[in-house]
């Protein structure tokens, strides 16, 4: 056992002693301080990724569980290194004409900024897999990352550089403090556009019937909501950029209180309206306060963030119902409601609620048409440029898997395993068995009998 000298003694015994710690200056304690919380930040919203993955998995059926799974490990790998290669100095690069940035590719120049890189590229990821639920069970996984590689590389950081990059929407004054529009608007205005190129799952709408497809573990899909709720924390928090002990606990609260009204909200609309609280609107409802409170977590007072997540959890619950049974989009995780519809109400809430330019006090209507044009502007963009890159994807290798790998299930199709045991042949031509219930044997037994006369009619 090793002895320790004391320090004294060794400098009596004659020897050397130098210094464990050189005097640190109190700029530099700052910094270091800063970025200590913004990498905390940066690793709660990595850890959002796993909260997407319960969320998006539960909601579903088991046997598309595996490849969720997959499409938001690929998407978070992609996103990093896409966004490092290109994505970083289209966003925050010298900017050409307030649209784009045209240098930093590779960081190139911007190596000190490598900590802010590492924060910005959790966000990107954030976008694109906010496709990925709402193409569930039905998108083929090769023309999902293609998608994936758009978003990230090209649609998202040109809106990124408009409103955070000095573009022109920041010019204008357009608010968004952590990304309503930019990050949740934006990455579902490109499911929607993805969606409706797609269509709906085999089964979800029968005439003007619109079928349940129930999501196979709902207690899975709410861990996924609390570590999401976990993880924006972070989202916002880690927005500030620096341990700020005035404006981060106030960001802090503000999403607290949002996400909590969300939750009364959606619960007691449900029960309202359906005569029922309704599980899986309630817990989109914390997602619907937490997307609608992001834009203005450091300009909203807390009363004001409970207003506007308060509001977001009614909306929740009617854009839902307006998708699903009136224009018949298909969105197994409601993804495109809650980032989407909430994400441009957050992004108006701060021309209402702002405590500096807010409608309400008293500052006019300047913030909130600035507020509008952005969120309109956002939308065209993201409209046009991924219905452009679904379009040349489907005309080339296809967006949608055949009517076959889609009964039978993405995960035994796209990876030839399943995220749970399972026994049998999916496709048995002697002894067809049920997939998942939902379609029951006789719809798999007429398949079955089809591919059977095919094959007799080619032999």
């Amino acid at each position: 056992m090793k002895k320790i000298i004391p320090l004294s003694l060794l400098s009596i015994s004659g020897f050397p002693v130098v210094a464990s710690a050189q005097t640190v200056s109190p700029e530099a304690a700052i910094a270091s301080i800063d970025m200590a919380w913004v990498m905390i930040a940066a690793f709660l919203v990595f850890f959002m990724h796993a909260g997407f993955a319960m969320v998006e998995s539960g909601f579903t059926r088991s046997k598309n569980a595996l490849n969720i799974l997959m499409k938001n490990f690929m998407t978070i790998s992609i996103a990093s290194v896409l966004y490092f290669l290109v994505g970083y100095g289209i966003m925050f690069g010298t900017s050409g004409g307030g649209f784009i940035g045209t240098d930093g590719f590779l960081l190139s120049g911007q190596e000190d900024q490598i900590g802010f890189f590492v924060f910005q590229a959790v966000f990107a990821a954030t976008c694109a897999t906010i496709i990925s639920g709402a193409v569930a069970e039905r998108m083929k996984l090769s023309a999902y990352l293609l998608l994936t590689l758009l978003m990230t590389g090209l649609i998202y950081p040109i809106v990124g550089h408009w409103v955070w990059g000095g573009g022109w929407l920041s010019e204008l004054g357009f608010v968004d403090f952590a990304g309503s529009t930019v990050v949740h608007m934006t990455g579902a205005v490109g499911a929607l556009a993805t969606v409706m190129f797609l269509g709906p799952r085999l089964g979800k709408y029968t005439g003007k019937t619109v079928n349940v497809i129930q999501g196979h573990n709902i207690p899975l899909g709410a861990l996924g909501v609390f570590i999401l709720w976990f993880g924006w924390f972070g989202f916002n928090g880690g927005s500030t950029l620096a341990a700020d002990p005035s404006l981060v606990p106030a960001v802090i609260a503000a999403t607290l209180l949002s996400a909590s009204g969300g939750v009364i909200a959606s619960a007691l609309y449900s029960q309202l309206k359906f005569k029922q609280i309704d599980a899986s609107l309630t817990l989109n409802g914390a997602l619907a306060g937490l997307v609608g409170i992001t834009a203005g977590a450091a300009d909203i007072s807390a009363v004001g963030a409970i207003i506007t997540g308060f509001i977001a959890g009614i909306i929740l619950v009617e854009a839902v119902q307006l998708f699903d049974r009136v224009f018949k989009i298909d969105d197994p995780v409601g993804a495109i409601a809650v980032h989407g519809i909430c994400g441009a109400w957050g992004t108006l809430a701060v021309g209402l609620f702002a405590t500096n330019g807010g409608l309400f006090y008293g500052d006019g209507g300047e913030l909130l048409f600035i507020q509008t044009a952005g969120v309109v502007a956002v939308a065209a963009w993201t409209m046009a440029a991924t219905s452009i890159g679904v379009f040349i994807i489907k005309q080339t290798i296809g967006i949608r898997v055949s009517r076959r790998e889609e009964i039978a299930g993405l995960d035994f199709y796209e990876h030839g395993s399943s995220a749970y045991e399972s026994s049998g042949s999916i496709f048995n031509e002697n002894t067809p068995q049920t997939v998942d219930g939902d379609f029951g044997v006789g719809l798999l037994n007429r398949l079955n009998s089809i591919d059977h006369e095919q094959k007799k009619a080619v032999h």
